[in-house]
C-alpha cells in the first residue's frame, strides 16, 4: 500500500478513536480541544515545517495519557494504539517523544521541546490554553475539579517541581498567574507567537475586568 494512503488511513482511524473517547469529557480536555490543537499544529507546520504525520498523530494522541485525566499511569494508551495501528517502530518513538514534551509542568520547571515537531505541537496546545477559549477551559477544569473560583487569601505559587504543580488545588484564578500568562513568552515558533499576542491581551483585559467587578469598582 502507498505510504501516504496508509498514513491517511491511520490518521482517520486515530481521529475516530480519539473522538469516541473524548467526546463527552467535561474538563476542557474534550474532543474539540484536541481538534483545535491538531488544526493549529498543522497551520503552524505550514510555516515552520516538520513531519506532518508525526505532528498530526502527536496532536491527536497528546491527551490520551495526560496525568490530569488518567488514574493508571503504568500503561501508555498512546503506545498501545500506535502498536495496534502497526505504525513503524521508529515513527512510534518520534510520536511518543513529541507527546512527552507537550505538557506544562510548573512555572519554574523546564519544558524544552527538542524537535521541530515537538515545538509545534507544544505551541498548539499552549495556544488553546490562552485567549477566550483558554479562559473558558480554565473555568471548566476548575469546576470539574470542584475548585474555588477565587480566594484572595490564597496567593499564586510559582511551582518549582512537577509534583508540586500536580498536587495544587488552588483557585482557578491563580492558574492564570501560575501558567496561562506565562505561556506567550514560552512559545517556540514565530507563527505561534503571532497568534498568541492578541489572546494574551484578551486574558489581561479579562482579569482587569474580573478584579474590577470583584472589588466593586465596575
Amino acid at each position: 500500500m502507498n505510504s501516504n494512503i496508509r498514513q491517511n488511513e491511520v490518521l482517520k482511524r486515530t481521529e475516530d478513536h480519539i473522538k469516541e473517547l473524548f467526546e463527552g469529557e467535561g474538563s476542557g480536555h474534550d474532543w474539540w480541544h484536541i481538534f483545535r490543537v491538531r488544526n493549529l499544529a498543522l497551520k503552524i507546520s505550514e510555516l515552520e515545517g516538520g513531519n506532518r504525520f508525526t505532528i498530526e498523530m502527536a496532536a491527536l494522541l497528546h491527551d490520551l495519557d495526560d496525568w490530569k485525566l488518567q488514574t493508571d499511569n503504568h500503561t501508555s494508551r498512546a503506545r498501545t494504539w500506535l502498536e495496534q495501528m502497526d505504525v513503524e517502530k521508529a515513527q512510534q518513538e518520534k510520536i511518543l517523544q513529541v507527546i512527552s514534551e507537550v505538557s506544562f509542568k510548573g512555572a519554574e520547571v523546564e519544558t524544552a521541546a527538542t524537535s521541530t515537531e515537538a515545538k509545534i505541537v507544544q505551541d498548539a496546545d499552549r495556544l488553546d490554553a490562552i485567549g477566550a477559549i483558554g479562559i473558558a477551559r480554565t473555568f471548566a477544569y476548575g469546576g470539574n475539579k470542584n475548585r474555588l473560583m477565587y480566594d484572595p487569601s490564597i496567593p499564586p505559587v510559582m511551582h518549582n517541581s512537577f509534583d508540586d504543580y500536580k498536587k495544587s488545588t488552588a483557585p482557578t484564578i491563580n492558574h492564570f498567574y501560575e501558567k496561562l500568562l506565562l505561556l506567550k513568552e514560552r512559545l517556540n515558533t514565530s507563527a505561534a507567537l503571532q497568534i498568541a499576542n492578541e489572546r494574551h491581551i484578551f486574558m489581561e483585559t479579562f482579569l482587569d475586568r474580573f478584579f474590577g467587578e470583584w472589588n466593586g469598582e465596575i
